[in-house]
């Protein structure tokens, strides 16, 4: 899939907005923007590398040349992006239950949203205007969120480390290395792939799997044939 680099997730989402309710929109967002408790239950998500929404007026989308057609739009926009790792059912399903209630503000007006809980119509919602990333970079493709703060973490101390190496005896550098290393257990794992990202990811690994294992049987009766 195109939205999908390593072990990350591009999602893009945009959702009409009436142009009568926009301000209210923008009224919730700078709220949020002096009172960033409100999301606290979002920034706890480990899994999420970033996300961000944006709102574009239906006057205010770019007129690139005079060839370009000019369009009369009904609605206003709301751009959501988000990287994230796991699966797309998980990343929707920890929004609704970190921050249920700034779903429904951030979205409340946006036309035919049917609100986080229950899951399944915000599901539908969701996938109805999600838009398929066609071309999706991401420089470590191998490392979770996770595993990007541990590196930072390990650099930290390393480089804090190095700036004392060269204090007290060897005995004072042994116990001082070996006092690292046990601190930084936690951050030192090993970054491999992750073996389902999607359920479209599944089904293709189940179709291989079958595949694989009629070939297999295949090979078995002809070999029993000679």
């Amino acid at each position: 899939m195109s939205n999908i680099a390593g072990k990350a997730y591009a999602m893009n989402v945009v959702t009409p907005i009436r142009w009568q309710t926009l301000w209210l929109n923008k009224a919730y967002f700078l709220g949020v923007k002096y009172f960033p408790e409100k999301l606290n239950g979002l920034i706890t998500l480990s899994l999420i590398h970033y996300a961000r929404w944006v709102i574009v007026g239906r006057k205010q989308f770019p007129h690139v040349s005079n060839e370009q057609p000019r369009e009369t739009l009904k609605y206003n926009y709301m751009l959501f992006f988000s990287n994230f790792n796991g699966s797309w059912d998980q990343y929707v399903d920890s929004f609704t239950f970190a921050i249920p209630a700034g779903l429904d503000l951030f979205w409340k007006w946006n036309v035919r949203y049917s609100k986080s809980v229950t899951l399944t119509p915000f599901h539908r919602y969701i996938q109805h205007n999600q838009l398929e990333t066609l071309h999706y970079y991401n420089a470590y493709p191998l490392a979770s969120s996770n595993d990007v703060k541990s590196a930072q973490h390990v650099r930290e101390q390393l480089l804090a480390f190095n700036a004392q190496v060269n204090e007290g005896s060897d005995q004072e550098f042994q116990r001082r290395y070996n006092a690292l290393l046990r601190a930084l257990q936690h951050d030192l794992g090993a970054m491999y792939p992750t073996p389902i990202i999607s359920m479209s990811a599944y089904q293709v690994e189940k179709r291989q799997r079958w595949h694989h294992g009629q070939l297999d049987q295949e090979n078995s009766h002809a070999q029993r044939q000679r």
